[in-house]
C-alpha cells in the first residue's frame, strides 16, 4: 500500500510517499480503508523537529521510531477481528491512530476510533479528531463550565475545537483571540467576543478571565497573568517551548491564587463519543482550510509549517 514515510528529522522535503506492507488487524483490531487524513501542527513540528526538542525523547532522539506520518483519518471498514464487535465491514469510521497518512491503517477496537457522522464527508471527519480530542481534554483540567474563558490561537486545529465545545458543552462565557482573517469564524464558531490580535492586546485591556487557555504554547503565565481573576487559572498545552511550566504548575499551586498548568491531551474513545454527539446535535463542525491530495504531503506540510492555517489541512487519499 502507499503510505506517507518518515524515516529523518529535517525540512518537509524529507516526507515521501512510498509503498509499505499493508497492516494485518490483530483479532482486537478493525482495518480502515483511509479517505482522508489531515496534517497537524504537531506532526509539521515533529519533521523538523530541533535535537533539544522534549519531543524527541517520545519520537526518536536520532531518527523517528515510527516511520509512517500522520495520525487523524476517516474512511470504511474493510476487515475486523475475530474478537470484535462494535464494527462490522462497511461501516463508516473516523478517529485517531499514529500511521494514518496510509492507504489502510489498522486500529484497536478500544482506541480512539468511532462511527462517522452520517452528515460529514471523509475530509470533514478526519479533520475533528486531534484538535477536538486535545482540546476537551485540556480544558476539563480548568473545570470550566459556566466559568469566563479566553481562548488566544482561537482559529487553530485545537482553538477552533475549545470555542465550540466551550461554548455548547461547557456552556462557558467565551472570548477568543485570532488574527484578523479569522474573527467572523471565530465568532460564528460560539464565542461571544472575538479580539483581533493585531488590534488589541487582550493582556492590556483591563478584562479579567476565570480561565486563559492558550491554544498555541505562544503566552507566558506572566504576560497573562494580570488579566486572570483572583484563583484564575492559565493554562497551556504546548510542551515543546513551555519547559517551565510543569515547575510553574508546583510552585502557583504553593505560592499565591492565581495558577498555571499544562494541560495535558489525550485521545479516548469516550471523548470522541462526546464530539460526535455534538456533530449529530448541530453543535460542533469541522473547520477545514485547504484540502490536497496525498501525492502533495511537502506543500501540505509547508503550509501548516508556515502557521497560517485556519482549522485543519486534510489530504485526500485516493
Amino acid at each position: 500500500m502507499r503510505a506517507v514515510i518518515f524515516e529523518r528529522y529535517g525540512p518537509p522535503e524529507v516526507l515521501r510517499v512510498g509503498d509499505v506492507e499493508r497492516p494485518v488487524p490483530n483479532e482486537q483490531e478493525v482495518l480502515v480503508k483511509v479517505h482522508a487524513s489531515t496534517v497537524t501542527r504537531g506532526e509539521a513540528m515533529s519533521v523538523r523537529s530541533d535535537e533539544l526538542r522534549i519531543t524527541r525523547l517520545l519520537t526518536g532522539i536520532r531518527r523517528p521510531r515510527k516511520t509512517i506520518f500522520g495520525s487523524e483519518f476517516a474512511g470504511r471498514v474493510e476487515k475486523v477481528g475475530s474478537k470484535t464487535s462494535e464494527f462490522k465491514v462497511g461501516d463508516d469510521v473516523f478517529g485517531f491512530r499514529s500511521g494514518a497518512l496510509a492507504e489502510y491503517v489498522a486500529v484497536p477496537e478500544t482506541g480512539a476510533i468511532d462511527r462517522k457522522p452520517s452528515g460529514l464527508s471523509f475530509e470533514e471527519a478526519a479533520a475533528i479528531p486531534d484538535g477536538s480530542l486535545l482540546a476537551l481534554s485540556c480544558l476539563r483540567q480548568a473545570n470550566p463550565k459556566g466559568k469566563r474563558v479566553l481562548v488566544y490561537g482561537a482559529a487553530g486545529s485545537v482553538g477552533s475545537s475549545a470555542i465550540q465545545l466551550l461554548a455548547h458543552y461547557f456552556e462557558a462565557d467565551v472570548t477568543a483571540v485570532c488574527d484578523t482573517k479569522d474573527v467572523e469564524l471565530v465568532r460564528s464558531l460560539g464565542a461571544s467576543e472575538v479580539i483581533d490580535r493585531f488590534n488589541k492586546d487582550f493582556t492590556k485591556s483591563g478584562a479579567t478571565y476565570d480561565v486563559i487557555f492558550d491554544a498555541v504554547g505562544k503566552q507566558s503565565f506572566r504576560g497573562c497573568r494580570r488579566s486572570l481573576d483572583p484563583a484564575g487559572l492559565y493554562l497551556t498545552m504546548d510542551l515543546g517551548f513551555m519547559y517551565h511550566v510543569p515547575l510553574l504548575a508546583i510552585v502557583t499551586k504553593i505560592l499565591g491564587n492565581k495558577r498555571a498548568k499544562l494541560g495535558v491531551g489525550r485521545y479516548r474513545k469516550a471523548d470522541l463519543g462526546v464530539v460526535r454527539e455534538l456533530i449529530e446535535n448541530g453543535e460542533f463542525r469541522a473547520v477545514i482550510d485547504r484540502q490536497y491530495t496525498l501525492n502533495e504531503i511537502v506543500a501540505a506540510t509547508e503550509y501548516v509549517e508556515s502557521g497560517q492555517k485556519t482549522g485543519s489541512v486534510v489530504l485526500t487519499i485516493p
